[in-house]
């Protein structure tokens, strides 16, 4: 069986694509905000426990998520505000009552909410709460906090069931990240309405480099250097565009030791001649405003 939602399209395949604003690299910035409850495993770690034998609470790896909420996500609310940039926070609901400074922080910044799940569990694991009824609490809480509804929707962990897109298309998300199998947006099919799936980063993306793989500091940034310069040469060369997404962990990318390196891509990608910042909200209009939906839903038609 191949991919049941998205049609496969090769580069060349694709109807041609204006950029947005005469610029073909569209950089998002999403930052995964997240709500690792105290009294449950924690959903990945940094220090194991002695002899391989875990237990609740985890103070040391509960703690190192913690001090992301408490320190790196400041930081790096600064870094994206100072520069005057848009972004994304990819949000746990349950973020806005366990950590209401920091909610208020992200609201005040004007970032665009992405819905996440509740807590950081894959929605088929979050308290025995049906999928749908996870979808709908969450987006009810974001948009009861916010004033506005969620349109995009990145599953905590990236981890869907096949029942997951429609479920997500019935609570009403025009688009989601889940699906990180291309440079630029797809239309996919759901029901009752066609999703949009928006590009989203698993190379570029700071928990699978530094808290998955380990690499050293420095290495986020060596990556989106190379991307960076590919994504300009074939965006000269064929002129269609390209999506550039980071994903950022405040643990992560919000601790001292990589935060230069931080700011440090933000300045690159910043002075880069053929670069745009943009929202999800904005990619979601850019793409749409191009290739509608299809009409039935059906993946087969871009256009």
């Amino acid at each position: 069986m191949n991919n049941p939602r998205i049609p496969f399209l090769m580069p060349r395949q694709r109807p041609p694509l204006a950029g947005l604003d005469g610029r073909p690299i569209l950089v998002h910035l999403v930052v995964n905000v997240e709500h690792w409850p105290f009294d449950q495993p924690m959903p990945r770690t940094i220090l194991t426990p002695p002899h391989g034998i875990g237990n609740v609470p985890d103070v040391p790896n509960f703690s190192w998520a913690e001090y992301g909420l408490r320190c790196g996500l400041p930081r790096m609310i600064d870094a994206i505000a100072g520069r005057g940039l848009p972004a994304s926070a990819s949000l746990n609901a349950s973020v806005i009552d366990a950590y209401p400074a920091a909610a208020d922080a992200l609201l005040q910044a004007g970032w665009e909410f992405i819905g996440h799940g509740i807590h950081q569990r894959a929605l088929s694991q979050d308290g025995g709460v049906g999928q749908a009824e996870a979808i709908a609490a969450a987006l009810d809480r974001i948009e009861r906090f916010s004033g506005a509804r969620p349109r995009g929707w990145l599953s905590p962990g990236l981890r869907e069931t096949s029942e997951t897109p429609d479920l997500l298309a019935q609570a009403g998300v025009d688009y989601v990240f889940d699906w990180c199998l291309d440079d630029l947006p797809n239309w996919m099919r759901a029901a009752p309405r066609p999703l949009l799936a928006l590009p989203y980063a698993l190379e570029l993306n700071d928990s699978v480099i530094h808290a998955v793989e380990k690499h050293a500091t420095g290495e986020f940034g060596r990556r989106l250097d190379h991307t960076l310069n590919v994504y300009a040469r074939e965006a000269a060369a064929s002129g269609m565009p390209r999506v550039l997404t980071l994903g950022l962990h405040p643990h992560l990318m919000g601790v001292p030791h990589r935060y230069p390196d931080f700011e440090a891509m933000l300045d690159r990608l910043q002075r880069h001649s053929m670069t745009r910042f943009v929202t999800g909200a904005e990619l979601y209009a850019w793409y749409a405003g191009q290739y509608s939906p299809p009409l039935r839903g059906a993946p087969g038609d871009q256009a």
